[in-house]
């Protein structure tokens, strides 16, 4: 049952009464009031009516609330102020939906009657080194929008888009033929393999800064000396034009300014390192080296293939020990290296049909909202990253005939995707829709993306060992009876679910600020107070000695007699209404918001307001052991859809 849905069934014939060509823009104005003294439900379309039809707002509104057809929903239908409809349901009603929802594995949530397919691209990482704190967001909001999608009745492909066949595969090639530790690789051959990349892409690191200082320096001079210049024309001509020039100048500045910092940093850590030390100036061609090694794989070299075919292995295996984790999984897992063979006839094909032309020697396909084109293949011959994107469409449409595809990258990926789904409107391929999900930063608390203390970017590993271990001990501190093995799984469970929710809580396109004690709290909007909040009902269940097949055995049934048992009633039943906002702008924090500030919150004023094992009467007791019974049930669904499991105990 979704009621918001219901009421604007019910509103829709009414409306289209009136002669409008298009009523969906009104019937997004009927939303859950944010006051209980309004309502249960507002219909605000009466002042926008008003001036479409010439008539007065609230006569408009009376009219609609007349001939809505919604006795056996409402049992009042109030028109307030100039013209807003306040709508109160009846509580024997909302007791209906509630009992059926208890009988229901869905909460009596039907699905979708217009099912899409669509393709999940995310997580997406490259497997040749190990994960860290960026492919965070990827994952969990792909994950929990994938299970949103499937539970609403959509077929969903989820697909992982490993970077298998770039450029850190010629450095991991590069650096087993120089740098290898044998015994190191024969006992931690994945920790061996990350070790070879990091130190190759230091030194990759500190030869390109280097190289670049010079000309950044000159850059930043040149930069000074026309901000300054501005600054004087501004201060005697205030114009607008100069102000927009001042801004630009300086923003560049600043860039610049940041990069030489960075570069700086790099040098001091590289010369600081004494393994790294050394090596610095025998490998002053390395950045070209490592692409000849990445050449020589795509070309077919045995050595290289050889090569890429034994660490394979070993970095997919180590991808999947994190995942399942995670407890994430994926359709399929198809890399870079699958469409490879596949690139040649399609830029052949793209060149054949005018979508690509030849622009000094490289291959590009141009668009008029983009100034620059997108390069489908280098002067040189080399095939790009977006030549792989347009070859794993293609492939998608063809295998899946997706309805939609959803790319699930972060935010700085933009212009890529724009000029990417671009270049795929001027094919004759099959039409689908295409969203990136884009998403912002996680940031340390200096307001930086989040490092560790030596300067490097942080390890999921790692992340997902801190948090377990915090975990461990919110665990012992509140439950001093749990055995070893609890402990271990709970803490498991708690940490693990408290870095995913702290991540599906943000609205995913802004930076946030990542902090374990904030996310492991057990007050306030994290998973740990739901997590607590589920526990402490099971904790009430099994004082009481019994559960809820039990009491519905007895033909017991929910009833709202408090107004705090209703206010959690029409809670539990707006779950309904807060997937259908995630599905339709992807953002789980929807979801996460509903949890705990409509349903926790709730269940928190009933449980103050409500006894439940020392109620009034046993019939009381298990009325509203059922209420309880059904805000777990919603609370353990809700959490399962954003991928994170409830415990019994905490």
């Amino acid at each position: 049952m979704n009621i918001l849905e219901t009421i604007c069934h019910r509103f829709r014939p009414v409306l289209e009464s009136l002669g409008l060509e298009n009523v969906d823009p009104y019937l997004a104005m009927i939303k859950p009031s944010q006051d209980s003294k309004f309502g249960d439900y507002q219909a605000n379309c009466a002042m926008p009516l008003a001036k479409q039809l010439g008539q007065s707002p609230r006569i408009i509104a009376e009219n609609l609330a007349s001939n809505v057809a919604l006795d056996d929903l409402c049992e009042k239908k109030e028109i307030a102020g100039p013209g807003f409809i306040n709508l109160t349901l009846r509580s024997d009603w909302l007791e209906q939906q509630l009992n059926a929802a208890l009988l229901s594995d869905r909460l009596n949530i039907p699905k979708t009657p217009q099912p899409t397919t669509m393709v999940i691209d995310y997580s997406a990482p490259n497997v040749a080194k190990p994960m860290h704190v960026g492919h965070i967001r990827s994952t969990v909001i792909g994950d929990a929008l994938t299970k949103i999608f499937r539970f609403l009745g959509h077929q969903v492909v989820t697909d992982n888009h490993i970077g298998d066949w770039g450029t850190q595969f010629g450095m991991i090639i590069y650096g087993y033929k120089h740098f290898l530790n044998a015994a190191s690789y024969a006992s931690h051959p994945v920790r061996e393999l990350a070790r070879l990349y990091q130190q190759v892409n230091r030194l990759v690191q500190y030869h390109r800064g280097q190289s670049k200082v010079g000309d950044l320096l000159q850059q930043q001079k040149d930069l000074k000396k026309k901000a300054t210049e501005l600054r004087q024309q501004h201060a005697q001509e205030n114009k607008k034009t100069l102000q927009k020039q001042l801004r630009r100048i300086e923003n560049q500045l600043a860039q610049t300014t940041t990069e030489l910092q960075s570069i700086a940093e790099q040098k001091q850590s590289a010369e600081h390192d004494p393994e790294t030390n050394h090596l610095l100036s025998a490998h002053r061609n390395i950045e070209q080296d490592v692409l000849l090694e990445t050449a020589k794989l795509h070309s077919g070299d045995t050595e290289n293939k050889q090569l890429w075919d034994q660490f394979m292995p070993l970095a997919l295996a180590e991808l999947e020990r994190v995942y399942q984790r995670l407890h994430i999984s994926f359709d399929h897992t198809l890399g870079e290296s699958f469409y490879h063979e596949m690139l040649a006839e399609l830029v052949s094909e793209l060149k054949k049909s005018g979508i690509a032309e030849e622009s000094d020697g490289a291959l590009c396909i141009f668009s008029e909202a983009h100034d620059a084109p997108m390069i489908v293949r280098k002067k040189d011959g080399a095939f790009l990253y977006a030549t792989t994107d347009l070859a794993t469409i293609a492939y998608r449409l063809k295998t899946w005939q997706p309805d939609v595809i959803l790319y699930v990258v972060d935010h700085r990926q933009s212009l890529h995707f724009e000029q990417l789904f671009a270049a795929v409107q001027k094919t004759d391929w099959p039409s689908t829709n295409f969203v990136h999900v884009k998403f912002g930063t996680v940031l340390g608390e200096d307001g930086r993306p989040f490092k560790t203390r030596s300067g490097t970017t942080v390890g999921l590993d790692s992340l997902l060992d801190e948090a377990v271990a915090r975990a461990k001990r919110v665990a012992k501190e509140n439950n001093a009876e749990l055995d070893g093995n609890s402990d271990e799984s709970i803490a498991e469970i708690i940490g693990i679910g408290a870095l995913k929710y702290a991540d599906l809580a943000q609205n995913r396109e802004s930076d946030y600020v990542f902090s374990y004690d904030k996310m492991l709290a057990l007050n306030g909007n994290t998973a740990t107070y739901l997590q607590y909040a589920y526990a402490r009902i099971q904790s009430i269940l099994r004082k009481a000695e019994t559960n809820i097949d039990q009491i519905l055995k007895s033909n017991i049934k929910i009833k709202l007699h408090e107004p705090a048992e209703r206010a959690l009633g029409l809670a539990i039943l707006q779950f309904s209404e807060a997937l259908n906002l995630v599905a339709a702008d992807y953002r789980p924090n929807h979801l996460s918001h509903y949890l705990f500030e409509n349903l926790a919150k709730s269940f928190s004023h009933f449980f103050e307001q409500c006894p439940v094992i020392k109620a009034d009467s046993p019939t009381t007791a298990s009325q509203r052991m059922l209420l309880c019974g059904l805000t777990a049930k919603t609370l353990q669904l809700g959490l399962a859809l954003l991928g994170i499991d409830v415990v019994e105990k905490m």
